[in-house]
């Protein structure tokens, strides 16, 4: 029988930047990745869905399932000196349209405001529009998480609408979640813009 072509949306890749490293997430990531979730204790912000700890096992089995049903592809992310410093992923792969969603980030609190979040989306983001040959890109965030959102509107991306009563967190709330694009015509700005951020004087963005 003819093989099926490899989905190159969920094929494995490894990403590397001067500032950050994303490697296809593993079960050997585990301890780095218990480190980095409590560094911070990010799985304690009420306003994500960041995997506890001892939940840390359990989440990287979900993520590989929905790896091998074709809907996400994850990563484990490293800084620059071969940290582990978080999770990040491409969700709700549209193979068909080409689109997909760059989400259920989050990063060990050490990172955060440094070159390692802006050069994980220059990555990712160079990965969707200039191999995969995507026609958008989404990310979405907590109507709340105000952190998130400006670090989204600092990449250029343009906020589409807010989906209302849009999903029910773990403590139960309902979650109003902010969608925000990329579109292939806006990339070349945008790419331009990221890497200038990153090579400007070092500062917290």
């Amino acid at each position: 029988m003819p093989q099926v072509p490899a989905n190159p949306f969920v094929a494995p890749v490894t990403l590397t930047g001067p500032h950050a490293r994303l490697e296809p997430l593993s079960h050997q990531h585990l301890d780095g990745l218990i480190d980095a979730v409590q560094d911070g204790q990010l799985h304690q912000l009420w306003y994500t869905a960041v995997p506890a700890p001892e939940r840390m096992a359990e989440e990287i089995d979900r993520r590989l399932r929905l790896r091998d049903a074709g809907e996400w592809n994850p990563f484990t992310v490293f800084d620059a000196q071969g940290r582990v410093a978080g999770m990040t992923s491409f969700l709700h792969i549209d193979a068909l349209q080409a689109r997909v969603e760059i989400g259920a980030t989050w990063t060990r609190a050490s990172c955060q405001r440094s070159a390692l979040n802006t050069q994980c989306k220059r990555l990712l983001l160079g990965h969707a529009f200039e191999t995969l040959g995507c026609i958008a890109v989404e990310l979405r965030t907590h109507r709340l998480n105000q952190q998130s959102r400006r670090a989204i509107e600092r990449l250029g991306a343009q906020l589409d609408g807010i989906l209302r009563a849009h999903q029910r967190l773990p403590d139960g709330s309902l979650r109003d979640t902010c969608v925000y694009s990329i579109t292939a015509s806006e990339w070349p700005t945008v790419r331009n813009h990221l890497q200038w951020q990153l090579d400007k004087p070092r500062q917290a963005l």
